[in-house]
């Protein structure tokens, strides 16, 4: 769940556009792990609600955040349950982001991120990951 210090100004593309680059962002996760997403729905939403009271006192913005059980700890009783959820905040991606590409590099970093989480990845593994979409990238 990755977080951002909440600065004075952001920039703005528009739900449509912002959703597009959810989109976009998904398409850079390297093919082995896409496929094995399974039951995970990708929601974008404002502002995150109904945070602990902890986090909404620190000043720091939630940018995206994982639902769910892990691929790591799912076993054979797993089945038949609601997809889990990487929820994707757009305002304060928004907020952070001072153009376009900022905003669309913002976006990319925190769905890798929540992917992680999906896949149960600790901070080294989550690292590693990164590095390697963004080597991609180049």
């Amino acid at each position: 769940m990755p977080r951002s210090r909440i600065p004075k100004e952001g920039f703005s593309a528009g739900r449509r556009a912002f959703e597009k680059m959810v989109k976009e962002a998904l398409e850079t996760i390297p093919r082995e792990l896409k496929d094995q997403l399974d039951n995970v729905a990708f929601l974008v939403e404002d502002e995150p609600s109904d945070l602990p009271e902890e986090w909404e006192e620190e000043d720091q913005d939630l940018l995206g955040l994982y639902h769910g059980i892990s691929r790591k700890d799912r076993g054979f009783w797993y089945g038949n349950v609601l997809p889990d959820r990487i929820l994707i905040y757009r305002k304060p991606l928004e907020r952070i982001s001072r153009n376009l590409q900022e905003l669309r590099e913002n976006i990319r970093q925190t769905v890798i991120h929540e992917v992680g989480h999906y896949f149960g990845f600790d901070e080294e593994e989550l690292r590693e990951l990164e590095k390697e979409v963004f080597r991609s990238k180049e």
